[in-house]
């Protein structure tokens, strides 16, 4: 019988047989403790690309009926007298925690998420188990190996079991003086999440790390210096290679790999093949593997030999080199593998939420592909776990612990992030216990969290792009715990943000065989392109295994390294950069050595002569950014780098005509401003105005198309405005009046504008005239310019007399649902309209990358044919959303971001359970308050209309807090599903391409999905191929003079066509279109037109039709006559009609 793990705490396993059942007594225990065993260096491989973290399933043949003891995060409450760690955080800079959780909801997540992770004991395990035992046994019973030469030990080795030695580069010499040799290990011991029961159960593969001590005795003094130590170690590891593949070969696949891609410590990997069933078919095999790594006892070598700050790879003897900060940490953490065993267990021991905290903290971490391995940042469950039971003894003032054991789980994780987030590490080094002056100093420039009691590095692994992506993620994610308008649990642990696409504004992917120095590519990066990007990220390639006959490969040319930038958008464009004055010598000469030929030197306006550099505009071809980039690749990097670079282009700005600059809107938005001064400065008018307020997209920068004449587009489109009079007794009380005083007061206008300003066309225009109470009337204004203007009188005493109708009583119904209509269309157009303008076209001067956001998302909705479902406004406040709260993310630098990252929101927007609510102030204006009635108001529709015939989208904002004012009756719940089947396609093209993405791809959708497809001409759609109306103008000046005509300004067709189309033919069909976009109608038979009894007054046309099995007569739809109808309706604008069922 096992002896239960909580009666023996043997930290480390000797090698008897009599001890074995005990120091593996915890992977069979079904007890809440593993008991001795502690986190080492492990992290499970990622999770492919998967999107979210997967649910964990009983795949493993778990017993169903096993009782599930969670340890749920215990909330133990503070002592009233002062908690010296408290008081440390305080005074270190602020309070780390506001709550043992963010809040009730947040902690119910919590708590569910920590039950599905928790390690529990499976079919994987329990093979896992096995395998341990009987590689630790194979491993005891090897016998001894006398001391032979370097050629000798290696040949004989390759030759007896065809294992070749992994040594590290540089390979040691064959007539060395030092001799490798094999005896039987100290220590076994079994270390890392798996022991400390901290292991995510997920559907990664299972790790587990096997530590094979080697005896202190076959090392010399000097073995640390010049890789001695690593190749003897090599040569241990390949010995017990040799053994194992002898006794398990048939049974496991056995290989080398580089250890967390340290080239200096190979490891044995051991892994289950895949056996073969009954039948002939392979079974998966379950997925673990096990890393055999050898280690050496803490006291092998003098701990101050081995500080960052001596150099342990020397050309000579006494020779004078550069610290070898890296190779002197990597040997020291193989002496330290049971001392941090230790510390950690202390610390599980201690805090009761530690365990717990290690589960959210490595979820966090492997949500942003961060793990131990140097390529994925060299920050994984290890150095969390370690920093986090190195800061519950230290590292605050004076020396006091800066988390304490009383912290809840969300509390430990939440301060932990804060240390990540506060403190500079590459500046001045964390430091818990005792440090050297020449420690401290070391840290300069790398990241360095200084445990001073084993005298050791624990971030050595970090390189300084990582570092900075890493307090980056803490940070935002901090910003995103601490809003409390937005429930960040599924943005910081179950999202995954690996995508380059969404994570970075540009990436470029280089073969790794261009790449020869990551931290070189780094530097020439940094300091090319300056202050045009905010971050530079290196991913380089990750290590591939290798088989144990074979050489270590020497290059990974099959992979490729990746660098990414987030982007300064106010000067990421910039052509002219400024170098140093020409008379400052050194820096002139250091300038001109890096940028070589593309150096200049030139005097500016101010007489100043400086050196320079001169780029070419992104408008001319290439960004300057790619410019700079590939210039940089070809001079300091390799010929082959520039030549294969693979970039995320600017392709999807290209898609926008005239580009994503909101410099294309300034002609309007001068223009409005002229308007407001020509009608102010207007006299005698019967009322002073009070306002003149914009109210359409092209004057909030969000049209998809250019807002006045432009080449390529023939006329504009005139922008909607509103004029609001102050208030006068002389207005009648009565709606029809007022509609009428309205009119009178545009003439009045009209008239006075024709004489008073030189270069305007004014006209009035009727629309509405079915209903009377709705506005009757509009003033188009038209400059010379090309800029035009329609404009409505706002009076707002008709909102009163509507809310008055609405509430009679003795009012008919139809008289009251005309009243609603009346009050929908006024708010709509008179309040949450100029309001919603205002404050877009704010955060659109704020954010330089918005407008082309939202204009891109618009093109989307088009170019799949849901422009007149969805209103603009709702795609506007879906692109606004990724910047004003960009969780988890920071806020998009690029038009490519902030659209994909759109596309990425709408896939996974639960519309039928989740209102979309944006801020658009920016600056946290909506309230707690304002939000829950939101959603309160949410709630009722839902209960209201549960089956969504009426509201399928709720889309608020502080500005229209009612939700419904652009989503009433529209979109439907088909056309809803198909926006999100859309945008998870395109996700999931973004998911799978990442780099290689084509733009185009993302707008493109086939048209065989619709019933029938009306094909529009050019001419009429307003495509690129535009020519007259009537397409056979006989003369240039005749179609020129058609295109000036003030009485086409605002004529647009194809949405006249549509709108007759759906009055028609609504009940029956489905419309859908494109606008401008895609020159197309599509249309979907209702199911209402499915085969029904015959009767008369149909709501379309209809053909008799006898069933085979009865003599009922059944209405059929006519659609040859209907679609006939609709071509005889389109007349020239149509060139062809395709039936598809």
């Amino acid at each position: 019988m096992a002896v239960h793990a909580s009666k023996r705490r043997k930290l480390e396993h000797e090698s008897s047989e009599e001890d074995d059942e005990a120091s593996f007594a915890s992977f069979s225990d079904d007890g809440e403790d593993g008991g001795d065993r502690e986190e080492m260096e492990v992290d499970g491989q990622d999770a492919g690309g998967d999107n979210e973290l997967e649910e964990a399933s009983d795949e493993d043949g778990e017993d169903e009926n096993e009782a599930q003891s969670v340890a749920r995060p215990e909330r133990k409450g503070l002592k009233k007298k002062s908690d010296p760690a408290k008081l440390a955080l305080q005074s270190s800079g602020g309070i780390y925690t506001a709550g043992t959780f963010k809040n009730n909801m947040f902690k119910l997540q919590v708590d569910e998420l920590l039950e599905q992770i928790k390690p529990r004991r499976g079919k994987r395990e329990e093979a896992a188990e096995q395998a341990l035992h009987s590689l630790k046994a194979t491993i005891e019973r090897t016998s001894p190996r006398p001391a032979r030469s370097i050629d000798e030990a290696e040949r004989e080795l390759l030759m007896s079991s065809k294992v070749a030695v992994p040594f590290p580069d540089p390979r040691p010499a064959k007539d060395a003086k030092y001799k490798l040799e094999y005896a039987k290990s100290a220590h076994i011991n079994v270390i890392g999440s798996f022991a400390m029961k901290t292991s995510s159960r997920t559907k990664d593969t299972l790790e587990v790390d096997m530590t094979v001590t080697i005896p202190q005795s076959l090392f010399q003094d000097k073995d640390y210096l010049n890789h001695r130590y690593f190749y003897k170690r090599s040569y241990y590891l390949a010995f017990i290679a040799a053994q194992v593949k002898q006794a398990h070969g048939a049974d496991y696949n056995i290989c080398f790999e580089d250890f967390r891609d340290d080239q200096l410590k190979p490891v044995l990997v051991v892994s289950p093949k895949e056996a073969s069933g009954k039948s002939g078919e392979v079974k998966p095999a379950p997925r673990w593997r096990i890393n055999i790594l050898p280690c050496i006892a803490t006291d092998t070598f003098p701990a101050e030999k081995l500080l960052p700050t001596r150099n342990c790879v020397r050309q000579a003897e006494d020779a004078k080199s550069d610290p070898t900060p890296f190779y002197n940490s990597s040997l020291r953490a193989d002496m330290l593998t049971t001392q941090y065993l230790k510390l950690v267990h202390g610390a599980a021991s201690g805090c009761s939420a530690f365990r717990d905290a290690c589960l959210l903290g490595s979820t966090w971490l492997r949500q942003r592909a961060f793990t131990s391995n140097k390529s994925a940042g060299g920050f994984g469950n290890f150095e969390w776990h370690t920093l986090m039971a190195l800061l519950l003894q230290g590292g605050g003032p004076n020396g006091k612990p800066v988390l304490s054991e009383g912290y809840s789980s969300y509390q430990l994780f939440k301060a932990t992030l804060q240390v990540l987030a506060m403190k500079d590490m590459a500046k001045q080094a964390v430091v818990i216990g005792h440090a050297s002056g020449d420690v401290r100093a070391a840290a300069s420039g790398l990241p360095m969290v200084w445990d001073g009691l084993r005298s050791h590095n624990v971030l050595y692994k970090m390189q300084p792009w990582a570092y900075l992506q890493l307090r980056r993620e803490a940070r935002t994610t901090l910003a995103m715990l601490g809003d409390q308008l937005y429930e960040g649990f599924d943005a910081t642990f179950i999202l995954r943000l690996d995508n380059p696409l969404l994570r970075y504004d540009c990436a470029v992917d280089l073969p790794a065989g261009a790449v020869k120095d990551a931290s070189k590519l780094y530097e020439v990066l940094k300091r090319g392109l300056g202050d045009r990007v905010s971050q530079v990220t290196i991913r380089p390639c990750s290590t591939s295994s290798w088989q144990l006959g074979a050489a270590r490969p020497r290059s990974f040319a099959k992979g490729s390294v990746q660098a990414a930038f987030n982007v300064n958008p106010d000067t990421v464009h910039r052509t002219v950069d400024h170098g140093p004055s020409a008379e400052n010598k050194a820096e002139a000469s250091s300038f001109r050595k890096f940028w070589g030929e593309k150096a200049e030197l030139r005097r500016f306006k101010d007489g100043s002569i400086q050196e320079s550099l001169i780029w070419a505009p992104s408008e001319a071809g290439k960004p300057v950014l790619e410019q700079i980039m590939r210039f940089l690749l070809k001079r300091h990097v390799s010929e082959m780098a520039d030549a294969s670079a693979k970039l995320t282009d600017d392709g999807f700005s290209r898609m926008l005509r005239h580009g994503p600059s909101t410099v294309l809107f300034k002609p309007l938005m001068e223009a409005f401003k002229q308007l407001e001064i020509d009608i102010r400065g207007l006299e005698d008018l019967p009322l002073s105005i009070r306002q003149i307020m914009p109210a359409d997209a092209q004057l909030r920068y969000s049209s998809t198309q250019p807002p006045v004449n432009v080449p390529g587009r023939p006329r504009p489109l005139p922008a909607d405005v509103t004029i609001q009079f102050e208030g006068s007794a002389r207005w009648p009380d009565d709606l029809v009046a007022i509609q009428r005083t309205k009119i009178a007061f545009l003439l009045n206008i009209c008239e006075k504008m024709q004489e008073a300003v030189d270069g305007v066309t004014t006209r009035i225009g009727l629309e509405n005239q079915d209903h009377d109470s709705l506005n009757q009337g509009f003033l188009e204004i038209i400059y010379d310019s090309g800029a035009a203007f329609r404009m409505r009188v706002h009076h707002d005493r008709e909102q009163t007399l509507l809310e008055r109708q609405l509430k009679d009583k003795s009012l008919a119904p139809s008289v009251k649902e005309s009243a609603a209509v009346g009050l929908a269309a006024y708010k709509r157009l008179y309040l949450k309209t100029p309001a919603h303008t205002q404050s877009v076209a704010r955060l659109c001067s704020r954010y330089p990358a918005l407008s082309g956001t939202i204009r891109l998302t618009k093109k989307w909705f088009a170019s799949h044919l849901l422009a007149n479902h969805i209103a603009e406004e709702v795609i506007e406040l879906v692109a606004i959303r990724n910047f004003v709260q960009p969780w988890p993310w920071q806020v998009p630098s690029s038009v490519q971001t902030g659209f994909l990252r759109a596309l990425h929101w709408l896939s996974r927007w639960d519309w039928r359970a989740e209102p979309l609510i944006v801020d658009l102030s920016g600056s946290a204006e909506l309230k707690q308050p304002e939000v829950q009635a939101i959603k309160t108001h949410f709630d009722a529709w839902r209960k209201l209309d549960p089956s969504m015939n009426r509201v399928v989208l709720f889309a608020a904002s502080n500005a229209d807090t009612d939700g419904t004012t652009y989503t009433d009756s529209n979109p439907s719940k088909v056309v809803a599903a198909r926006m999100t089947a859309l945008a998870k396609a395109a996700s999931a093209e973004i998911e799978e391409k990442t780099v290689d993405l084509e733009a185009a791809n993302l707008f493109a959708s086939p048209l065989s999905d619709y019933d029938f497809v009306v094909h529009l001409n050019a001419s009429a759609s307003g495509g690129k191929k535009r020519r007259s109306l009537n397409g056979n103008a006989a003369f240039k000046n005749l179609e020129l003079a058609s295109l000036d005509d003030p009485s086409m300004v605002g004529f647009e067709p194809v949405t006249s066509f549509l709108n007759e189309l759906q009055n028609l033919y609504g009940s029956a069909v489905l419309f859908f279109s494109g606008g401008v976009e895609r020159p197309v109608i599509a249309g979907l038979w209702s199911p209402q037109t499915a085969p029904r009894s015959w009767k008369v007054n149909l709501a379309y046309s209809t053909i008799p039709a006898k069933e085979p099995k009865g003599e009922d007569v059944q209405a059929h739809i006519n659609k040859d006559a209907l679609l006939a109808e609709v071509a005889r309706l389109g007349g020239d604008m149509i060139e062809k009609i395709e039936a598809q069922r």
